[in-house]
């Protein structure tokens, strides 16, 4: 598989977190192409638009208001046309069953958010470095399960 970049989708209800993202985004190595939804319902609503742009990547807040990162990823891992979509759900105070629970429903990812920028954009440069490994090589992203 020969990719230019990676379609990648941040939701968060915190606009200085997505600010965070956006900015991260923009100075990767790798091409990114990036959206930015403040809700699981408008990043729902998003990829079962019928002009959606699949996304390789979704970062999704742990503790995001309305509709749950659960209810998101029960959604994602229910369509088959979103079956090669990973999932990297994070947050700060998650407990280690928590982030249990988060790999239990499916998601590839747990990712807990560092306190400082550059720690964030650290650890999700690792992230989209790691996935854009397993798109660009074709490797199998059934088994894919990450903790950063």
């Amino acid at each position: 598989m020969n990719k230019e970049y990676l379609n990648v989708i941040a939701t968060d209800d915190d606009e200085g977190n997505m600010i965070f993202f956006k900015n991260i985004f923009k100075d990767l190595k790798i091409g990114v192409k990036s959206q930015c939804f403040s809700g699981g319902e408008d990043l729902m609503k998003y990829l079962k638009s019928c002009g959606a742009i699949i996304p390789e990547l979704v970062f999704i807040r742990y503790d995001i208001a309305g509709k749950s990162w659960m209810e998101c990823l029960k959604e994602i891992k229910a369509e088959p046309r979103f079956s090669n979509i990973a999932v990297a759900v994070y947050g700060h105070q998650i407990s280690e069953a928590e982030i249990e629970d988060v790999f239990v429903n499916g998601a590839n990812i747990f990712m807990k958010k560092p306190e400082t920028y550059e720690g964030l954009k650290k650890s999700v440069t690792e992230i989209i470095t790691i996935n854009w490994q397993y798109e660009s090589s074709g490797l199998n992203k059934d088994n894919f399960i990450m903790k950063v």
